[in-house]
């Protein structure tokens, strides 16, 4: 594990990561004197509003037991992956837009994020005040120098992050000021990942070749893949990006809505068509975590002794469905990260053959070992943390505003401005834009409507944005 400065500064500060995933959120902080990140746990990403629009529940308050019961019988409305809805335009973000549960009427997701925001922020606060001795002084001392660290998907970039600082200031946790606004920074969860890898240990042996390493983040909603290499003539510990980050829509829900869509059409004739939702919800919670061997029926426990029809596999309340069909459900996601990551081999400026895997979805055995296997015999050595299923974005956000191992990224596009160029009669694409040629200030001819490009997609290096 790298060593530390001193922390030098004038006053008391605290830096406070919050990682809100599509499925569960952690909270990880860091004060000066302070042995280790705060907090191990992490929390469910689910808010419940009344008819009216007012937070009942948030969190693991959420799925208390009989809680279902008071949402069906209140009318009251759960919102899950809503972190899906700040994506950013494309044709693959649009065609998943029918699998993503809607918001509630009358709420944008930015007045759903502000109120989870403001809620992690309020556990954050309360543990704080809680488990270190004089709490809430402490809390006191340094409440007004929080530093928050925002994680997000590598394919998000400004206009999710203005989403992002604008609920951050609704929630409370900034003042809508330019200096408030100057104490929100952001990190990609794939950089952040980098980071918590580092402060674990894990890429000291794959960095002694000078070779590269690659992070695969793949969580609820998300699979964020990014290729580094420490920059050898780097005094202390500097990496670089050598390829594009990458970032697709093959997270775990998508592996339980395919396991929906087969139950739907499973179970459209039968009695049992209602209670697709519930058996969804059990496949999620057990069945999609313990599978492991492709040649053993799965199992989905969902009712009590008197659900049976044995021409649906269903006896003593149980589902008994194939281990190949349970494999379909993983087969798109499981493709998907193995072509991005024989792409981002291609693309490197160096060798990669030490590749980890973290995240939430990094805790099934199915996935694991089924891009090991067809990953190691190709020379790459695959390895997840031991505690892969814990805060390691989170815990990577605090390392990445108090270390900055990052000092250069690759560009994702290509950034220019519009300009005009002096009309040259001669040119034939001049020529052909002739109806746009004006006269400037000068005196000049003038064609607009041209680009100059100031920095190229691809670009190897790029210095160091906070």
């Amino acid at each position: 594990m790298p060593v530390r400065s001193p922390y030098r500064g004038t006053f008391r500060k605290l830096v406070l990561a919050f990682d809100v995933g599509t499925t569960y959120s952690g909270i990880s902080y860091r004060f000066p004197a302070q042995a280790h990140v705060g907090g191990d746990s992490k929390i469910p990403t689910i808010i419940i509003y009344d008819q009216y629009g007012v937070v009942r529940a948030v969190g693991a308050e959420a799925l208390k037991e009989g809680f279902e019961s008071m949402i069906e019988e209140e009318s009251w409305i759960k919102v899950e992956w809503f972190k899906l809805h700040l994506r950013p335009s494309s044709n693959v973000s649009t065609s998943i837009a029918q699998k993503i549960p809607p918001l509630p009427k009358g709420k944008t997701v930015l007045d759903v994020l502000s109120d989870f925001l403001g809620y992690l922020y309020k556990c954050a606060r309360s543990y704080v005040e809680e488990t270190h001795a004089n709490g809430v002084h402490l809390w006191t001392s340094f409440q007004d120098h929080i530093e928050f660290i925002l994680t997000h998907p590598n394919g998000w970039e400004g206009a999710q992050q203005s989403q992002m600082r604008k609920a951050a200031t609704r929630a409370g946790l900034i003042p809508d000021t330019e200096e408030g606004r100057s104490h929100v920074h952001f990190v990609t969860e794939g950089e952040a990942s980098l980071h918590f890898c580092i402060q674990s240990g894990l890429t000291v042996e794959a960095l002694k070749g000078g070779e590269g390493v690659l992070i695969v983040d793949a969580g609820g909603g998300t699979v964020d893949i990014t290729a580094y290499s420490h920059e050898s003539n780097a005094a202390g510990l500097s990496f670089q990006e050598i390829a594009t980050p990458q970032c697709f829509f093959q997270g775990s829900v998508f592996v339980t809505n395919r396991a929906r869509a087969f139950l739907e059409d499973l179970l459209q004739d039968s009695k049992f068509v209602d209670d697709v939702d519930h058996i969804t919800r059990c496949f999620d919670k057990t069945t999609k975590l313990r599978f492991r061997d492709i040649k053993e029926p799965q199992f989905i426990k969902f009712g009590t002794s008197r659900d049976k029809d044995l021409s649906l596999g269903i006896r003593s309340g149980q589902l008994k469905l194939k281990g190949t069909d349970i494999a379909t459900f993983f087969l798109p996601s499981i493709r998907c990260i193995l072509d991005c990551i024989l792409n981002q081999r291609e693309s490197s400026s160096k060798p990669i053959n030490h590749i980890f895997l973290v995240g939430g979805f990094a805790a099934s055995d199915w996935l694991f070992c089924q891009l090991k296997d067809s990953l190691e015999p190709m020379g790459i050595t695959f390895s997840r943390p031991d505690n892969h299923v814990n805060k390691a974005v989170a815990d990577g956000g605090v390392s990445f505003y108090i270390d900055h191992f990052v000092s250069a990224r690759i560009a994702k596009y290509t950034y220019g401005i519009q300009i005009c160029h002096r009309y040259k009669p001669s040119d034939p694409e001049h020529e052909s834009r002739f109806l746009t040629v004006f006269t400037n200030a000068a005196g000049y001819e003038m064609v607009p409507g041209a680009y100059s490009i100031i920095l190229p997609k691809a670009c190897e290096h790029i210095s160091r944005l906070l």
